[in-house]
């Protein structure tokens, strides 16, 4: 089948599913490979339980005129994306990056659906799977299409360039995440710097925190280039360190004087800054930008603050990587209080330099006083050091329900498998 007449069923049935646990009557639900499943399995159950359509890409032993043969369901699947993509003439922003992804792109969707019909990514549905089935959410009335996309290897950026076609790009920074798929840090920025040539071969913008050299130096031969910053930059603020949440004095760029924000942790700054340089790029008015950005509040493990038992809990545990690790305990140490408490996760995907990141992590720590220090899982168990240490948070979690703490403050933070969060339940 051509994916022009794919598309025409598409329009009549527009809501896509790849879990038949999920599925609903109408929809088109295209049967996904992966390690752990094959959706081709689940054909006839989709059926039944009324798909419109099932697209897969093994043989069936069975016969139905709503079952689509193809070669390849997720080329498909994205092929069928890049042909939706093609009906728009909107803005179209990328947004990737080895840390603050996420959390870019709500802030920038919250500024820019104060004034435009947006549509973005679900959570973080930012992989070769999620990518495309944003592009093929966006309904008829979007007038700002935001996409983050996530990466572990080189060339995946580029792939779904291919078919998200972005006019504008974010590069939040490149970090030491994924070391172990793209090869060490310089692998890092040429993996996440295939957004900037694809910009670059399309005539595209890009927004650049123009604190980084590395992102100049990335970016030179975009065309059109908005800077934000500390300093040097056409929108640029600092950071108030004072406060509880993050407060960023506004400077160069806009009338907008303070900001604030229900962020915790100063590495949120460029978060914010970026957000509001899009915002004015895009004509929205600035109190509407302050606004959105005074009133988004974090989940999703996302840098939370959270009180229990008459403690804060600053709770960052969605991911962690060396960059992100490094300045979530550095914020930390910043915070006023004096008994605070370090629940840290170990970091995946680290490869070969897996064991010299987690001791920095430890010599970090060390150059501070804590009234107690748990590390969890990873590597931490073959580093000398002498905190308490739990492979699990199952077992951290044991720990901290025999302990008694009042007035504290902790950081509890770890890659998404150590499942920090738990040692909260």
């Amino acid at each position: 089948m051509q994916i022009q007449e794919l598309y025409s069923i598409f329009l009549l049935h527009p809501s896509i599913q790849t879990d038949t646990r999920k599925l609903q009557p109408g929809d088109l639900f295209f049967a996904l490979k992966g390690p752990n499943f094959n959706g081709n399995q689940f054909a006839k159950e989709a059926l039944d339980a009324g798909a419109a359509y099932v697209i897969n890409d093994e043989p069936v032993n069975f016969t139905n005129e709503r079952l689509i043969q193809t070669t390849g369901t997720l080329q498909t699947l994205q092929d069928l994306a890049k042909h939706h993509r093609q009906q728009f003439t909107i803005p179209f922003i990328a947004i990737t990056g080895s840390n603050g992804k996420t959390t870019t792109k709500e802030l920038v969707n919250e500024v820019l659906s104060s004034t435009y019909k947006t549509y973005t990514t679900k959570g973080n549905l930012n992989n070769h799977i999620g990518v495309p089935l944003t592009i093929l959410s966006i309904k008829n009335d979007a007038e700002l299409a935001v996409v983050e996309m996530g990466a572990n290897h080189q060339k995946e950026i580029e792939g779904y360039c291919r078919y998200t076609m972005p006019t504008h790009g974010i590069i939040t920074n490149c970090g030491k995440a994924h070391l172990e798929g793209f090869g060490g840090e310089e692998g890092v920025r040429k993996g996440k710097g295939e957004l900037f040539e694809y910009l670059k071969a399309t005539g595209g913008t890009a927004f650049i925190m123009n604190d980084y050299d590395y992102l100049k130096e990335m970016s030179k031969g975009i065309p059109t280039i908005k800077t934000y910053g500390t300093a040097d930059a056409e929108i640029t603020g600092v950071a108030d360190n004072t406060a509880e949440f993050l407060q960023v004095d506004m400077i160069n760029g806009t009338g907008i004087k303070k900001i604030n924000t229900r962020l915790v942790g100063e590495y949120n700054l460029s978060n914010v800054m970026v957000a509001v340089a899009v915002g004015k790029y895009f004509n929205v008015p600035e109190e509407a930008i302050k606004n959105a950005l005074e009133n988004y509040t974090p989940s999703n493990s996302r840098s939370q603050l959270i009180e229990k038992g008459g403690n804060k809990i600053i709770l960052d545990a969605y991911n962690a990587n060396p960059t992100s690790m490094k300045a979530a305990i550095e914020n930390f140490a910043k915070m006023e209080g004096r008994d605070k408490i370090l629940l840290l996760g170990g970091m995946m995907e680290l490869g070969a330099e897996s064991i010299a990141e987690h001791s920095a992590i430890i010599h970090l720590v060390d150059q501070y006083t804590w009234k107690a220090v748990v590390l969890v899982g990873g590597d931490f168990s073959k580093i000398k050091h002498g905190y308490l240490y739990f492979p699990n948070s199952t077992e951290a979690k044991e720990w901290l329900h025999q302990q008694h703490f009042e007035h504290a403050k902790f950081l509890v933070k770890g890659s998404r498998s150590m499942q920090m969060e738990k040692v909260l339940e």
